[in-house]
C-alpha cells in the first residue's frame, strides 16, 4: 500500500470517529508503528489531524465537542493511571459528586473499592458504573450531550441544594490564562454548579487536555484545589501549573503484566 493510500485510510477513521490510535492502525494497515507515526506526521504537517500522544485526532475547533466513543479509545493507560491516583482524595462514607467525560468512568471504577460512598454525578455512565457496584448514586437530571453529560437548567436545579466532600471534574481543555474550558455553553453553566456544591475540586485531565481551549471559560486554576494528570506533561509547563492550583499530582505509570 502506498503511503498517501494509508494517510487516506488514517484520515478517515479520524474523520468518522473523532480520533484513532496508533496501535489500532498498526493492525489495521499492517505496517510499523514508525510508518504509522510518519503518516499521522506528515498528516499534521499539512494541517488536516492534530497529532496527540498515541494517535491522531480531528482538528478541533473551540465549539466543537468529540463524542464519548471517540474519546474513549485515547490514552486509556494514561487515564487509568489519573484514576487510580486520583481515588485516594475521597475517603470512606464520604459524598462525592463526579462530572461527565472518559476519565472520570475510569476513576468511578476505582472508587467501587472505597466503602459507603455516596456518589452525585451527571453522567449515566458513572451513575451505571457506581450503581452497579452497590453505591448510593444521585444522578441529575439535563439534556444529554455528545460527551454524555447531563446539562442545562434541569442539571442546574438539581445539584443547586446539594453539597459534597470533593468533586471530580472532567475537563475539555485546560490553559494557564484561559482556565477551565469546554465547547459546551450549558455544560460550561453545570460545571460550575458542580464546583459550587463541592467543599474540594479536584480536576483530573491527561497531559493532552494542556494548552486546549474551549469555547467557554467556567472557572479560573485557582478554584482547582488539586490538579491529577499524567507524566506525559512538559516538565518545562509544570511549574506554571503547579503555581495556579493548591496542588499538582503527577500520577505514576500503570505497572506493565508480568
Amino acid at each position: 500500500m502506498l503511503a498517501h493510500q494509508r494517510q487516506e485510510l488514517i484520515l478517515d477513521a479520524v474523520r468518522a470517529h473523532g480520533g484513532v490510535r496508533v496501535a489500532d492502525l498498526v493492525d489495521r494497515l499492517g505496517v510499523s508503528e514508525m510508518t504509522v507515526r510518519r503518516d499521522i506526521g506528515e498528516l499534521s504537517r499539512q494541517g488536516l489531524v492534530a497529532r496527540v500522544h498515541g494517535g491522531a485526532a480531528a482538528l478541533g475547533r473551540s465549539s466543537e465537542e468529540p463524542g464519548f466513543a471517540a474519546k474513549s479509545t485515547l490514552r486509556t493507560d494514561a487515564k487509568r493511571a489519573i484514576a487510580r491516583a486520583a481515588a485516594r482524595f475521597a475517603e470512606p462514607g464520604a459524598s462525592v459528586a463526579l462530572s461527565a467525560g472518559t476519565t472520570t468512568v475510569a476513576l468511578a471504577a476505582e472508587l467501587r473499592a472505597v466503602t459507603d460512598l455516596t456518589a452525585v454525578t451527571n453522567s449515566p455512565r458513572v451513575a451505571d458504573v457506581l450503581h452497579d457496584a452497590g453505591r448510593t448514586v444521585v444522578l441529575s437530571g439535563g439534556v444529554r450531550t455528545p460527551s454524555d453529560a447531563l446539562v442545562g437548567p434541569v442539571a442546574r436545579a438539581s445539584l443547586r441544594a446539594l453539597h459534597v466532600d470533593v468533586l471530580f471534574l472532567g475537563v475539555h481543555g485546560l490553559d494557564v490564562r484561559a482556565g477551565l474550558t469546554t465547547p459546551n455553553l450549558l455544560e460550561a453553566d453545570t460545571n460550575r454548579a458542580l464546583m459550587d456544591c463541592a467543599a474540594r475540586v479536584v480536576v483530573v485531565a491527561d497531559a493532552s487536555k494542556h494548552g486546549v481551549v474551549g469555547l467557554a471559560s467556567f472557572a479560573d486554576l485557582d478554584a482547582v484545589d488539586v490538579l491529577v494528570t499524567d507524566g506525559a506533561l512538559d516538565p518545562a509547563d509544570r511549574p506554571a501549573l503547579a503555581d495556579h492550583v493548591g496542588e499538582l499530582v503527577i500520577a505514576a505509570p500503570l505497572e506493565e503484566p508480568r
